[in-house]
C-alpha cells in the first residue's frame, strides 16, 4: 500500500515502502535509546519501537530505573494501516534530522511513566559489522545495525516527580537495525527455550569529551572470537584522518559478589584497531541497570517480540530489582552504567554482557542465567 514515504526518493524494491525484500518473519526493524546522568549514574532510560512488516505488528516499550526499582510500559498495534507511522498510542519516535536530532515522547498514561525528550548526536555514528548466521541450512540473521553516541534534554516524569534532563549532563546512545534477526527467546513460561552453547557476550560504549569507543564482541572461548565490531569514532561532522576500527580484544572482568545474578563489578579490555595502537580501557559500572526484559527482549510471560496483540494493547509494571524472584525473572541482559578510564580521559556510557556455561573463564557466576 502506498504511503506518505513513497513520494521521497530511496526505493530499492519495484514495491512499496511498507514491504521488504522478503517474507521472512523474522525480519524487523528496531530503534532503540538509552541515557542517563553523568557523573553519578545513578538513572537510567530506555526507549525502543519495532517494525515487523511480515507480521503487521509494531510494538515499543519504555522504562526507567531509579533507586533500586524499574519501571516499564511495553506497548503493541496492527501495523497496517498505518505501516510507516512510529507511534504506538502514547508512544512516539520521530526523527527531527537524520543521524542528528529524535524526539522521543510518552504522553501521560496508566503507566508511572511520561518524557519528552530529545536526543541530539554529539559523534558520528559506527556502523557495525555484517549479521550473518546460518542454521541447518536456513539464514537465520542477517541484519545491518549502527549505533550513535549523544546527549539528551527534556523531561522525563516517574510516579509524578518531574526530572529535567539537561544536555551538560545527561549522556546516551541509540542504534537502529535491520534485517533478518535471530530469535532469542529466555522465556521458560513459554518454551522451547533457546539453546546457547558456551559464550561472553559483551558490548560496550563509551562517551569522552572529544571521542567515542564502541567495542562489541562474542567468544566461544577465551580468544575464541565469533563476532567482533567496533570502532573509535570522531565529533559529529569532524572527518577522521586515521580509521581505527577494531580488530581485536583481551578481557578480564571481575564480578560482583551479587547472590542474585550476573554482575559486573569492574573490567579491564586490552584492543587492538587497524592502525595498530593497543588500547587499556578500564571499565567500573556504576549504580543504574536497566534489564532489558522490560522490553521483551527475550520474551515475558509468553509475549515475544513482534506477536500479534490485537488492534492496541499496552501493559506495565514496577519491579523491585533487590527481590530475588524478580532477578531470577529478568536475568542476566541489561543496559548497565559505566565510568570508562581510557589513558587520561573519563569518560561515560553502557555495557550489556552475559556468560553462557561452559565458557572457559569466569565460572564463579555460570550458576546464574545468562541472557
Amino acid at each position: 500500500m502506498l504511503s506518505a514515504q513513497d513520494d521521497f526518493i530511496g526505493h530499492q524494491l519495484p514495491t512499496t515502502f511498507d514491504h521488504v525484500m522478503n517474507s521472512d518473519p523474522s525480519w524487523m526493524e528496531r530503534y532503540w535509546y538509552t541515557g542517563h546522568p553523568k557523573p553519578d549514574g545513578d538513572f537510567i532510560f530506555d526507549v525502543g519501537l519495532g517494525w515487523h512488516p511480515n507480521r503487521n505488528v509494531m510494538d515499543g516499550f519504555a522504562g526507567v530505573t531509579v533507586d533500586g526499582r524499574q519501571h516499564n510500559f511495553r506497548v503493541s498495534r496492527r501495523m497496517r494501516p498505518n505501516p510507516l507511522t512510529t507511534s504506538i498510542g502514547p508512544l512516539h519516535i520521530q526523527i527531527l534530522e537524520g543521524l542528528r536530532r529524535h524526539r522521543l515522547l510518552l504522553e501521560p498514561n496508566e503507566s508511572s511513566l511520561a518524557f519528552d525528550i530529545e536526543f541530539i548526536a554529539t559523534m558520528n555514528p559506527h556502523e557495525e559489522e555484517e549479521h550473518f548466521r546460518r542454521r541447518n541450512g536456513r539464514v537465520t540473521e542477517h541484519m545491518a545495525r549502527a549505533q550513535q553516541l549523544g546527549a539528551y534534554r527534556g523531561w522525563i516524569a516517574v510516579d509524578g516527580k518531574r526530572r529535567d534532563i539537561e544536555a551538560a549532563h545527561w549522556l546516551g546512545q541509540r542504534d537502529h537495525s535491520w534485517g533478518i534477526r535471530g530469535e532469542m527467546r529466555t522465556d521458560e513460561t513459554s518454551p522451547p527455550v533457546t539453546f546457547y552453547p558456551p559464550f561472553f557476550y559483551c558490548w560496550t560504549t563509551a562517551q569522552f569529551a572529544n571521542r567515542g569507543l564502541h567495542l562489541f564482541f562474542k567468544e566461544r572461548a577465551p580468544g575464541d572470537l565469533i563476532y567482533i565490531s567496533g570502532e573509535e569514532v570522531t565529533t559529529i561532522g569532524e572527518r577522521s584522518r586515521t580509521t581505527r576500527k577494531l580488530a581485536g580484544i583481551a578481557h578480564d572482568v571481575v564480578w560482583a559478589n551479587d547472590p542474585h545474578g550476573q554482575t559486573v563489578e569492574r573490567a579491564v579490555f586490552d584492543a587492538v584497531f587497524s592502525d595498530g595502537t593497543h588500547r587499556k580501557v578500564e571499565v567500573r559500572t556504576l549504580p543504574a541497570r536497566y534489564f532489558l526484559k522490560g522490553g521483551l527482549y527475550g520474551g515475558l510471560r509468553g509475549w515475544f517480540h513482534g506477536d500479534d496483540k490485537g488492534k492496541f494493547y499496552s501493559e506495565h509494571d514496577v519491579w523491585t530489582l533487590a527481590d530475588p524472584d524478580t532477578r531470577q525473572l529478568v536475568r542476566t541482559l541489561a543496559d548497565h552504567v559505566i565510568e570508562v578510564v581510557d589513558g587520561d580521559e573519563v569518560g561515560y556510557g553502557i555495557i550489556e554482557y552475559g556468560v553462557g556455561k561452559g565458557y572457559e573463564k569466569y565460572a564463579q557466576v555460570q550458576q546464574h542465567p545468562p541472557i
